[in-house]
């Protein structure tokens, strides 16, 4: 347990402002919130308000060299804990993290603006979840016997890397930062966060519960801007390992810092996410299934987002309908209000980017924009970044719609008549991290399945990221795996050969 003092409460609270506000200016190092060596700060705010709420650390190198200088001397001391100890610590956080579930779904939604019913409450959830899955695989990092030879007994040993690097987004901070940090530690690494300057808040209370677990210095999250502070932790020399979750351009400028000190790196850098409908689906089921693939309730913000949706002929005039329908059901509003279905866009930055192409869209000859749900009348929110959800129809495939990762609420429709013709439009792309069929012949469902060009292939479902599946993409959308065993096992280990002559 920690004996310094905290700024923030040790029990559950449910008031984000208050918690937002005693998080303001700090790292978290060593077992403990440190302020930022050059005492600089930037705004956290609120999206749905545009009102600032709290002020985070503005980290540069010399936090980063502090922050992993300590994971480097934790590391030798936490690697020599047996694995399964590892593991009961790390459960042992999950249970924590369970206890303070509402708090933390308040606080993301506050910083992120997605809604608390039907987003952050899910995210502070699987959160625990993938703790708890990961805690309970410390037995499992087991070697092999080799036979090499009668006198000569030859195993291989899994060993840690040393210390991880993370770098994780503002979409679901929470649940992207568990899926790097886990399976590291219960591996015997140590890990230094890097969190999006979107959201620094609820990921690192979350650091400082689970220090109140683990010895100081194995999780230290330090906030702050790419170049000043991601680009130092990524080619700090004690870093041996680095994952990393955002945009391509970004993803191959940390796969080239990675290139150059010849470590590991694990890269998921978003999608343009197929999802094929045929007529044969069940109708009501597949309708719904749109809305949670295409994270309506994120506004879109999401890699997985089905933002290309491909209907066969027969259904599509009937599918889109009841598409603009369901959509114009949902409450966008205030995050933190128990009637809001949609939230707010993440930043200005983002808003602009999606009305951009929602623009671009409109001024396409042929093109039809549904737009829908209704924009909040609460004169309290008029400053905040809310934006319609946009069903486009008429697009063509060359379409930069069609083929640019938008991150917003807004999703193409087209028609197909044949599934050969349907499967090659939707290889057509340079992501390849997820897709989804709808259709009742398993037979058609599977052979597409398997040519189709993603790292993840659902068939009459789309759920989101879950312990224990293996999630990540080919082509542009990335390297290595996550949320699994052989995550744990082939991105934050070694394996190490010993032989002995007995000769």
């Amino acid at each position: 347990m920690l004996d310094r003092p905290h700024p923030t409460p040790a029990a559950p609270t449910l008031d984000p402002f208050a918690l937002a506000k005693a998080l303001s200016g700090y790292h978290f190092i060593g077992g403990g919130y440190v302020p930022g060596r050059n005492g600089k700060t930037f705004a956290v705010v609120n999206p749905a308000t545009g009102q600032e709420v709290a002020r985070a650390a503005e980290g540069d190198a010399a936090d980063v060299d502090a922050a992993v200088q300590t994971a480097a001397k934790a590391q030798k001391e936490w690697a020599k804990v047996p694995a399964r100890k590892r593991g009961a610590l790390v459960h042992q956080c999950a249970a924590l993290l369970k206890e303070h579930q509402e708090e933390l779904a308040r606080l993301i939604a506050l910083e992120t603006g997605k809604a608390l019913r039907t987003e952050s409450r899910v995210e502070a959830g699987v959160v625990a979840d993938i703790f708890e899955f990961f805690g309970g695989l410390g037995s499992e990092l087991k070697g092999e016997s080799v036979p090499f030879a009668p006198n000569v007994l030859s195993v291989t040993v899994r060993e840690p890397l040393g210390v991880v690097g993370a770098i994780i987004p503002w979409n679901v901070p929470m649940l992207l930062m568990a899926l790097k940090v886990a399976p590291a530690l219960v591996a015997g690494n140590t890990v230094v966060v890097k969190s999006a300057e979107e959201a620094p808040l609820a990921v690192l209370r979350i650091c400082e519960l689970m220090n109140r677990v683990l010895p100081p210095g194995c999780f230290n999250i330090l906030s702050g801007f790419g170049p000043e502070c991601g680009a130092p932790l990524v080619e700090h020399p004690k870093v041996r390992k680095v994952t990393f979750t955002g945009s391509v351009e970004t993803g191959k400028i940390v796969a080239r810092a990675a290139a150059d000190k010849l470590i590991p790196v694990t890269l998921e850098l978003g999608g343009k996410s197929p999802m094929i409908v045929f007529a044969d689906c069940d109708f009501e089921k597949t309708v719904s299934g749109a809305l949670t693939s295409m994270r309506f309730t994120r506004q879109g913000q999401s890699c997985t987002a089905a933002s290309r949706i491909y209907v066969e002929r027969p259904i599509f005039d009937k599918f889109v309908q009841a598409m603009k329908s369901a959509v114009d059901k949902m409450v966008m509003g205030d995050p933190l209000d128990e009637k809001t279905d949609i939230g707010t866009i993440v930043s200005e930055g983002q808003l602009e980017k999606v009305r951009g192409f929602i623009e671009e869209g409109t001024r396409t000859s042929g093109a039809t924009a549904h737009v829908c749900s209704a924009m909040p009348s609460d004169p309290a929110l008029k400053k905040g970044l809310f934006i319609q959800p946009v069903i486009f129809t008429g697009l063509t495939k060359e379409s930069r719609l069609v083929r640019e990762e938008i991150f917003g609420p807004v999703t193409v429709i087209a028609p197909f008549d044949d599934p050969e013709a349907v499967l090659a439009e939707a290889n057509d792309s340079e992501y390849g991290l997820a897709a989804s069929l709808w259709t009742n012949n398993l037979k058609v469902g599977l052979d597409l399945a398997h040519r189709l060009e993603a790292g993840l292939v659902q068939i009459n479902q789309n759920l989101v990221v879950q312990a224990n599946l293996s999630y990540g993409g080919v082509k542009s959308s990335g390297l290595g795996k996550e949320a699994s065993l052989e995550a744990m096992l082939e991105h934050f280990t070694h394996k190490k050969t010993i032989m002995v002559n007995m000769g």
